[in-house]
């Protein structure tokens, strides 16, 4: 994790139930590739899934999670490609959030409000 300050409980656990409702609707839309669960996710994954949750918390919007989850995966080495390939290191994703379909901009979606409902609920 890269701040000390993400590795507070509340933020991993807020984490962990953004990528699984995530990773309920890859497994919903039939996405042939979905993550996989937290527990056997990869560090990486983890702590892209942990950066969102703070960065939601600071304010961001759904589209600038999604930008931010560019950022992370281009830094990591990810390009655009038109199928999600871990070991390519390809996703088709990787585009501007205008662009994305629907059903994956659902996803950022729902991992702000899951941020938002449970800052609201005194949760975190």
């Amino acid at each position: 994790m890269s701040d000390a300050n993400d590795n507070r409980p509340w933020i991993i656990l807020t984490a962990r139930v953004c990528h699984e409702a995530n990773r309920a609707i890859q497994l919903n839309t039939g996405d042939p590739n979905p993550s996989p669960p937290w527990e056997a996710a990869p560090n990486s994954q983890k702590k892209s899934a942990v950066d969102g949750v703070v960065k939601a918390l600071n304010g961001a919007t759904p589209e600038q999670l999604h930008e931010s989850w560019c950022d992370f995966k281009v830094a990591d080495g990810w390009k655009y490609g038109a199928v999600k390939d871990e070991e390519a290191k390809t996703h088709p994703c990787l585009v501007n959030y205008e662009q994305l379909p629907e059903e994956q901009k659902l996803k950022d979606h729902v991992f702000h409000s899951i941020v938002n409902t449970f800052r609201e609920t005194a949760f975190i």
